[in-house]
């Protein structure tokens, strides 16, 4: 019998299951619906606990059935033969029939464990592990691992070369591909790490890092849903690029609870995505930034009063500039807060005019009426609007914009030349924002001025009606509420989990920003040393990681298999890093295509077109996405040389292609990227973005460095 026609009759087997699979799917959301309908007729009790009641009964069902239209595609991916005689489905979320017998188990449950973990060398128990690739409700391919020839039955069947191969084969497409088909043992080991404490994970490109991470907040939100949806769980990444990138891996996995912000857009209200070059972002990152903020924030503001006259009861009351900054800096001692004292200022600042009026004023009277007096007057609220305002870290960060406070604010903690590099840097702040990096300064300024108590903010739930009762009346509110489980303020930071992605990127400062989000946090950290950008101090980098992290108990994992790229690719990537890290441990490249990477290197003027005609090829080469890669400061350029291509070709710079994954890349000018060790890490991670192709073009050859 043919290969062939072994592969259809199996396909034909799992289509079976598959469809009774998908029926009882069908079944179950159709309960789900007529539950949650019923729920509707509680209400007609017409009191207050069947309000309740009726609440909680269609807010669960929604939801169920929310989950259930969520994991529609590709529901079940796996088969587990044991040798037992059992046979185990795996899918995206457990079902069960009629009679409560296992269809499909949950890929986070202990018995699909072996799925991802079992190996020839240790199989436990499994004969045959078959991954199944479907469309929709149609079984497309079928691949399988033996993995104890010695315990399979004579009719056993056998097909394909291996799931993970097989899969690693396929195209990209726009947004991550989740791996939960193809985890392999050390990736799993990461998973299912304990969820209290830091998990730490290592791994050179396309060793599934990011996927891990991704993959262990599924886990930790299936293995303790109210601890971990309950507190949330943050994802961070480095770019909004990178976090667009990966946004649908979580809810195919039947998550969409987490919370997924870049480096830019952690601090409410910032969308960053500027870059500052890679001097003054290591300035700005290190912790020496932090007392220049300080000094500014206890600084008089811009254009401020210098003098405080006021007509009382006959009287001048005069204080002079000096006395108005002894006041200031008497009331701003290290360490407070600049909102937070501000009725500490004005107390200080009533207590001098009392001092003046009381050798001044005749009839004076008691103090707390002439504070009374004074408070009543327009003149003098506006000179204490004006001279201790409500200050917002923005208005401050642009303080450093002006020279004289830049330098007065810098001076004995950086040196002039560090001074002269970051002037200039704030200029545009007002017109475009603040860069990637200035979005930890705004942090650490919220955090040095403080924040005048507010009165506390109505509930952001748009179906809450009172205490314990929500009201949802349209199909479109149910819908919004079955995502809308929890409800926290904008500016959360009780997060039970944190997940930091392209770990070895995050500054000092980020480090204090992300750790303020994390305090009573468990953390996954995942990164790759040798892929680091930070050209700052190495150990003021580990200090700040190890005080956001804590003193909880670390567990560290290595991922040593490097799926993405093929040898090939890889090896081009490996001779660059090798040329600064030469006893770096690198990952094994599993796979190999054949196809080696192609070098051009053309005239200035044929840059463009050689560019273009690259992404042209790739297209029909591949069916995937194409990266275009090009210097952080030429990217908008090169990106109108391919202008008017189709969607699948993505043009990026060398640092938003970070923890990115592409089927084909044309990285442009790689020469210009690696102009210092800290570029040729950049160039290293450049060079390991695609799975099946890579061309560099540039207009010098960069491969004999």
């Amino acid at each position: 019998m043919s290969d062939a026609t072994v592969l259809q009759q199996e396909i034909a087997v799992e289509q079976e299951h598959v469809d009774r699979v998908y029926a009882r799917l069908a079944d179950l959301r159709q309960d789900a619906s007529r539950a949650e309908k019923e729920g509707y007729q509680l209400a007609g009790v017409g009191t207050f606990g069947a309000l309740v009641e009726r609440d909680a009964m269609v807010y669960h069902r929604a939801r169920r059935r929310h989950a259930l239209d969520a994991e529609y595609e590709g529901l079940v991916f796996g088969r587990l033969d044991l040798n037992t005689g059992a046979v185990h489905y795996v899918g995206r979320m457990g079902i069960r029939d009629e009679n409560s017998q296992s269809l499909v188990v949950d890929w986070r449950a202990p018995a699909a464990a072996a799925f991802y973990r079992a190996t020839p060398a240790d199989p436990l128990g499994v004969i045959r592990r078959r991954m199944i690739q479907s469309a929709r409700e149609r079984v497309t391919n079928i691949e399988d691992d033996l993995l104890d020839p010695e315990a399979a039955p004579d009719d056993m069947r056998v097909v394909g070369d291996g799931a993970l191969l097989a899969s690693l084969s396929k195209a990209t497409g726009t947004g991550m591909r989740d791996i939960v088909a193809t985890i392999q043992r050390e990736q799993d080991d990461a998973i299912r790490s304990p969820a209290s404490g830091v998990t730490i994970v290592t791994g050179g490109p396309g060793t599934g890092k990011t996927a891990v991470a991704l993959h262990r907040a599924a886990y930790l939100l299936y293995a303790d849903r109210s601890r971990f949806a309950g507190g949330g769980i943050l994802v961070v990444g480095p770019s909004g690029v990178f976090v667009n990138y990966i946004a649908t891996v979580l809810p195919s996995l039947g998550e969409d609870t987490a919370t997924l912000r870049s480096l830019g857009s952690l601090v409410v209200g910032y969308d960053a995505v500027r870059t500052d070059p890679t001097d003054v972002a290591a300035l700005k990152g290190s912790l020496r930034i932090r007392r220049v903020l300080e000094r500014a924030s206890h600084d008089a503001v811009p254009g401020g009063p210098t003098e405080l006259k006021l007509l009382y009861r006959g009287a001048l009351l005069r204080l002079d500039n000096n006395e108005l900054e002894r006041v200031r800096r008497k009331a701003l001692q290290r360490g407070a807060r600049r909102n937070e004292v501000r009725g500490v200022g004005f107390d200080r600042l009533f207590d001098a005019l009392w001092a003046q009026a009381k050798g001044s004023v005749r009839n004076l009277p008691e103090k707390r009426e002439f504070e009374a007096e004074l408070a009543d007057r327009t003149d003098f609220r506006d000179f204490l609007r004006a001279w201790w305002p409500r200050l917002t870290p923005m208005r401050v960060l642009r303080w450093m914009a002006e020279p004289a406070r830049l330098r007065a604010y810098a001076n004995g903690l950086l040196s002039r030349d560090e001074i002269a590099l970051l002037q200039g840097s704030f200029d545009d702040l007002a017109e475009h924002g603040p860069t990637i990096a200035d979005v930890a300064l705004l942090d650490e300024l919220d955090e040095l001025l403080g924040r005048p108590r507010q009165a506390q903010k109505k509930s952001g739930n748009p179906f809450h009606v009172r205490d314990g009762v929500q009201e949802v009346s349209t199909f479109s509110d149910r819908q919004a509420a079955t995502r809308a489980q929890v409800v926290r303020e904008e500016d959360y930071r009780d997060y039970a989990h944190v997940v930091v992605d392209e770990a070895q990127d995050v500054t000092p400062m980020q480090w204090r920003m992300i750790g303020r989000r994390g305090q009573y946090a468990s953390w996954t950290v995942v990164g790759d040393p040798a892929q680091t950008a930070w050209s700052g101090d190495v150990d003021e980098l580990d200090r700040s990681r190890d005080r956001a992290l804590g003193s909880r108990r670390r567990n560290t994992y290595s991922l040593t298999t490097n799926y993405r790229n093929s040898s090939e690719i890889f090896a081009v990537a490996a001779r660059v890093i090798r040329t600064i890290m030469p006893d770096l441990p690198l990952p094994s490249a599993v796979r190999s295509t054949g196809v080696e990477p192609v070098d051009l290197v053309v005239g200035a003027a044929q840059l463009p077109d050689a560019v273009r005609e690259s992404a042209e090829k790739h297209l029909s080469d591949v069916d995937g996405t194409i990266g275009v890669i090009t210097p952080v400061e030429r990217r908008d350029e090169m990106a109108q040389w391919v202008a008017g291509l189709p969607e699948r070709v993505q043009v990026v710079t060398a640092l938003q292609a970070k923890g990115m994954e592409y089927d084909a890349v044309v990285l442009v000018e790689p020469a210009e990227i690696a102009t210092d060790a800290s570029g040729t890490r950049t160039l290293y991670v450049a060079l390991s973005r695609a799975t099946q192709r890579l061309t560099t073009v540039g207009t010098r050859d960069w491969t004999n460095r």
